[in-house]
């Protein structure tokens, strides 16, 4: 609500009234007579009739603008005033709305069921007692007239809002018999609505007021209760809390009671309390209404309840065993055993519950009296534990449990979930193998799965949804059950899987509604809480007119090492799934399969690893078909088995080449492939790609990226495998150009999806060599590292190219040209060695002449000589030199700087690199 207060429009101070122009007026007068003393002319006394009628015309004009502006004034004060009575009006409708939301009358929870506290009433508590005036947070300021004082006093009164008191010790409503019953009425269905049975008592007296005895409230207390009596002044005082006193406009007020309601018609009531008395209308309803709103009351139905106290699995006597898998889970009323068979009431359930209700115990005593009865050969269960990971720890050793699943380890707690498709195909197939219709025609053990917090699993693996659906439509005839518990239901179990599960079972829940989504009534949010209400559920079978109440029993671990040792001889059950794959697979372990698959695949044939694939239960090999496939990229964070991959692949293909590492190296091999220098081998195994161009410069960088673009686009028989850490930056182009993918652990979630890969699969432990590949989790396979990897053959020349003087003369452009040439001199006695400007002897030894730039732009004319004669060498650390004195645009081959390389050039040819290794730091 807007706290600001609302601005109020003030009238304008009239404005001075103007004086007179006697001056103007009187300076015509004087003109025209002068005129007519002077010139004699009647005519110009006219002019002397001027002034009197510009006064005349200014009054006029002034008169005619002020009636302008007070019109304008009074129309923009109407308009604000009718502003703020349409902002005084929204505030207090929005006033009223807060205050109707948090002090809802009987007619308003009808309308809108309110949040029930578990917590019973108290003194404290809110009653409201009718509607009428109370005072406003509405504020103004402004207008000081009469107007603005009206206007500020309506402002703190607000109209028609709920009229609350606290409870008290209740309160006493006087008047003519049936307004006070109805009122009444109203009052005690208030509370009923706002406060379940186990926390509000409501006691009758006789002959009190009618209407109200098929409350649940009425029909069962418990200690911890808030009790509300109804009775009559004449009559005996009730053992209440408090006490809602109806009687004659002249009864007396009982003692204590400090809240009075005398009622002379609906609209027409008064309401005295210490704070004073103020007049409202009061809330009435009928006998049949209030016999209807007792209906949304809710709360236990029958008149008996369970037994209390902790019960044991044990004390529960269970049914024979029939065609499907009948067991009872505790006790109902009058102790009877209540029983439940997922496969004849079923096929599947819903079990719901608040935290600390017991959901976990109801679905261990499940599992567990259906396993007394029953042997492995006839029931599996695959048990997931999305809660922590330990509720079905007591369970793990049972035979009949084939696999438990928990939050703990997300990648197997997804595939398993995954494998229940394959296992319906195989199931499926099983069936149309027998030509029968249903699993009972057969022999085959029903699998049943417990999923404890259902809401958690979908949240960690929203794609699991549709598995289950697919489950709950054709799981019965395949004899796949589901037992899906879950805090609530609304907004986690969807519809077409909520259809297929008749079956449902509703501990204690926070709400009304997600009882009746569950059990069709209110009655789960009405069970108690705390201890006592630990255990307590309703059931609702397909054949039950309604939901029954029932104590769930306990199971202990005694009890479990029983059923573990009279199902010890039982035979082994395997899982629906193939185990995890292994976190190193050696490359020899796929040699078979290889060799097996290169029988049926004409052509090169390499395997990388072993793919997951647990929707249809397969853990194929991965391969490679080197000179049919055009390549592989694998991304992945350092120390994640990139190298490797490409190691395993050497080691099945001879013919493949590695890339160089250095990378002087490195350009020359690729400015060889792209000239047709060098031909490219068939298969090309590149190692930190990525690294490579970034530790070019930027311009060699760039050239870098176009130079392989072109090659993966153009060489179209040639399989490339290129390994970087992440797919974006210049190579981003070159990564794309190749068909197949694979990520292996990336340093970071963002990095992950621009990888291309998927939000949900992204594991920060997702272990070396481990991979998703053409949609599939696979790992690598290893082999063990045989030293360094070996690159392929240079065609264009090697890495160095030591230089010797080819002509007479050399010019040397290099800074510090004392010192070079101190060096040069000293490691090549046979050169003959100088300083730029200095004489040079006529010796028959090659002249290498030294200086720097500066200085060769000096001696230009020794410089045009060197240029046509002789050789030029240009230091690598200077390539703006080369572009200044030489002239030469093109991109030069790369060398390293600080590594005793240098540029030469002879007249037009284009530069080579050389390498001087005197000037190498030492």
């Amino acid at each position: 609500m807007d706290s600001s207060p609302i601005p109020l429009p003030s009238a304008s101070v009239p404005p001075r009234r103007s004086s007179l122009p006697l001056v103007a007026a009187v300076v015509p007068v004087g003109v025209g007579v002068a005129m007519w003393l002077t010139t004699g002319a009647v005519q110009a006394l006219w002019f002397a009739a001027v002034g009197p009628l510009m006064i005349g015309a200014s009054l006029l004009d002034t008169v005619r603008i002020r009636r302008r502006e007070r019109c304008a004034d009074d129309a923009r004060l109407r308009r604000a005033w009718s502003e703020a009575e349409s902002e005084l009006r929204r505030r207090h409708d929005e006033e009223r709305r807060r205050e109707e939301r948090r002090h809802p009358d009987t007619a308003a929870c009808v309308r809108e069921r309110p949040l029930r506290d578990a917590r019973p009433p108290g003194p404290e508590t809110a009653l409201v007692v009718g509607r009428g005036h109370r005072a406003s947070a509405v504020r103004c300021v402004g207008a000081d007239d009469d107007t603005g004082r009206e206007f500020r006093r309506r402002c703190t009164v607000l109209d028609d809002a709920p009229v609350v008191v606290p409870l008290g010790a209740g309160l006493c409503l006087r008047g003519p018999g049936p307004l006070v019953e109805a009122t009444a009425r109203a009052l005690v269905l208030q509370l009923c609505l706002r406060h379940a049975p186990a926390a509000l008592a409501v006691t009758i007296a006789e002959e009190s007021v009618g209407g109200l005895a098929a409350l649940p409230h009425a029909r069962y207390s418990r200690r911890a209760a808030f009790r509300l009596a109804v009775a009559t002044p004449e009559g005996r005082a009730p053992d209440a809390t408090a006490v809602v006193w109806v009687g004659p406009p002249d009864a007396e007020v009982p003692e204590g009671v400090t809240t009075v309601i005398d009622i002379a018609q609906p609209d027409v009531a008064t309401l005295r309390t210490p704070e004073g008395v103020t007049t409202l209308a009061v809330e009435c309803l009928s006998v049949a209404q209030a016999a209807g709103v007792a209906e949304l009351c809710g709360g236990l139905v029958d008149d008996e309840t369970p037994t209390t106290g902790p019960l044991s699995l044990q004390s529960v006597t269970q049914p024979s065993a029939g065609s499907g898998l009948p067991v009872a889970l505790g006790r109902a009323a009058q102790d009877e055993p209540m029983t439940v068979d997922i496969v004849d009431d079923g096929p599947h359930a819903i079990v719901t519950g608040m935290t600390g209700t017991g959901k976990s115990e109801l679905l261990v005593t499940w599992v567990a009296a259906v396993c007394a009865s029953q042997g492995p050969e006839r029931v599996t269960f695959l048990l997931a534990d999305f809660k922590g990971g330990t509720a079905f720890d007591r369970l793990r050793d049972l035979p009949h449990v084939v696999g438990v699943l928990t939050d703990l380890d997300e990648t197997e707690a997804g595939r398993g979930v995954a494998s229940l498709t394959a296992e319906m195909r195989r199931r499926e197939s099983l069936l149309a193998a027998a030509g029968a219709r249903d699993i009972s025609e057969i022999d085959l053990a029903r699998l049943v799965i417990v999923v404890d917090e259902f809401a958690a699993l979908l949240h960690e693996h929203a794609e699991l949804a549709a598995v289950f659906t697919d489950v709950a439509a054709r799981g019965r005839a395949l004899g796949m059950h589901l037992i899906l518990g879950t805090q609530r239901a609304a907004g986690v179990i969807r519809d077409a899987l909520a259809t297929n599960c008749p079956l449902r079972i509703s501990l204690r829940v926070a709400e009304a509604a997600d009882s009746r989504a569950v059990v069709g009534t209110a009655g789960a949010a009405e069970l108690p809480g705390g201890v006592d209400g630990r255990g307590r559920a309703l059931v609702r079978r397909p054949q039950d007119e309604g939901p029954r109440p029932v104590r769930i029993a306990l199971t202990d671990d005694a009890f479990l090492e029983r059923i573990v040792a009279r199902w010890t001889s039982a035979p082994t059950v395997a899982p629906p799934w193939y185990p995890a794959l292994p976190t190193r697979l050696p490359l020899t372990a796929l040699t078979a399969e290889r060799d097996a698959l290169r029988g049926s695949m004409p052509g090169p044939l390499l395997v990388l690893g072993r793919a997951d694939d647990p929707a249809v239960q397969a853990q194929p090999p991965v391969t490679l078909r080197p000179g049919l496939e055009r390549g592989l990229v694998v991304l992945g964070a350092a120390g994640t088995g990139r190298t490797t991959v490409l190691r395993g692949i050497a080691a099945q293909d001879p013919t493949s080449a590695w890339f160089p590492t250095d990378l002087e190296v490195a350009v020359d091999q690729m400015a060889a492939w792209e000239q047709g220098e060098a031909a490219i081998p068939g298969t090309v195994l590149v190692d930190d790609i990525d690294r490579l161009q970034a530790d070019l410069p930027l311009e060699y960088g760039q050239d870098f990226a176009l130079r392989w673009e072109r090659l993966v686009r153009s060489a179209a028989t040639v399989t490339w495998v290129l390994t970087a850490t992440r797919a974006t930056g210049p190579l981003a182009r070159v990564l794309d150009a190749l068909p197949r993918r694979a990520l292996l652990r990336m340093p970071s979630r963002v990095e992950h999806l621009a990888a291309g890969g998927e939000i949900a699969d992204f594991r920060r432990d997702r272990p070396p060599g481990r991979a998703l590949l053409d949609g599939r989790e696979m790992q690598f396979a290893w082999v063990d590292e045989e030293g360094e990897p070996h690159s392929s053959t240079v065609v264009a020349g090697g890495a160095e190219s030591r230089w010797v003087p080819a002509t007479a003369s050399t010019a040397l452009v290099t800074p510090g040209a004392r010192g070079v040439a101190a060096a040069l001199a000293a490691a090549h006695p046979e050169w003959e060695v100088a300083l730029l400007g200095a004489e040079v002897g006529g010796t028959a030894r090659p002249c290498v002449v030294v200086g720097d730039a500066e200085t060769w732009q000096r001696h230009w004319t020794d410089w045009q000589r060197a240029r046509s004669e002789g050789e030029v060498l240009i230091r690598a650390e200077r390539p703006a030199e080369l572009r200044q004195l030489v002239g030469v645009r093109t991109l030069p081959p790369y060398a390293r700087q600080d590594a005793g390389r240098a540029w030469a050039v002879v007249g037009d040819r284009a530069p080579r690199r050389v390498v001087l290794p005197a000037l190498a730091p030492r």
